[in-house]
């Protein structure tokens, strides 16, 4: 937190998370332009930006993409903001939340959308059991939407609701177990005529504690909702499975 926070006290470094919450994935070069600092100086607080955890990057061919990383942010919601969302003057503060998240893999030319990185004081096997069993994902998704699938590349995939219907569905591309999940995506909601975007969930150990990494690429146009969605979703599955509890959101 301490490190957050530290990060967050700087005008300049609180400017380059207004660039890249208005657009993630940009380069250095993008960051420099739009804030009118030096090189230097934007890869100087990009450094504390992502010692902090604030940012996450991906590297595509050449080019090295800054992202937004809403997991950090959300904490601090949970932990602090969330018991003050009755109280009117609270509201501003929790507009830092919107529109926020991140990560990758697939060919080197494409980079995300968004990136989401967050830890969790878990074994990658607990993690995996979470993303993919359906008796965990209905404690943590919205609408209890519990995920189905024989996990098979090629097969399909669904979250259900309660009721049986399908709110988000697609194709699996790549699961290996406590390690990575990769599905096409599409929601009941988006309507028939939207493409399908893609999703990655990565797993790995770091000492005692797991990193999570969520990205979404392709993410499709008037929907960046999803950005929020997914810090709330990776919120509930790290207190789920450290608390025993999942975050309930309204």
């Amino acid at each position: 937190m301490d490190a957050i926070f530290k990060a967050l006290s700087d005008e300049t470094r609180r400017l380059l998370l207004d660039r890249l919450r208005a657009r993630d994935g940009q380069t250095l070069t993008e960051l420099e332009a739009a804030t009118g600092l030096t090189r230097f100086g934007v890869m100087k607080h990009l450094k504390v930006l992502e010692a902090a955890g604030l940012i996450l990057t991906h590297k595509a061919g050449r080019f090295k993409y800054h992202y937004l990383n809403g997991a950090p942010l959300q904490q601090l919601v949970d932990r602090w903001l969330e018991p003050l969302t009755q109280q009117p003057l609270a509201r501003a503060m929790l507009d830092l939340k919107t529109g926020l998240e991140r990560n990758t893999h697939m060919s080197n030319d494409t980079k995300p959308s968004f990136m989401l990185e967050t830890f969790i004081r878990a074994t990658p096997g607990q993690v995996w059991d979470a993303l993919t069993s359906p008796d965990a994902s209905r404690q943590y998704m919205f609408k209890g939407a519990a995920f189905h699938s024989t996990l098979r590349a090629g097969d399909p995939y669904e979250y259900r609701a309660e009721d049986g219907r399908a709110l988000v569905f697609g194709t699996v591309l790549d699961a290996i177990p406590a390690r990575r999940l990769e599905l096409t995506y599409q929601a009941a909601w988006m309507g028939p005529d939207v493409k399908a975007s893609r999703v990655v969930h990565e797993i790995a150990p770091v000492g005692d504690l797991v990193k999570l990494t969520i990205s979404h690429y392709d993410l499709p146009a008037g929907h960046d909702g999803l950005k929020e969605a997914w810090a709330m979703i990776a919120a509930s599955l790290k207190s789920l499975l450290e608390t025993g509890t999942a975050l309930k959101f309204g």
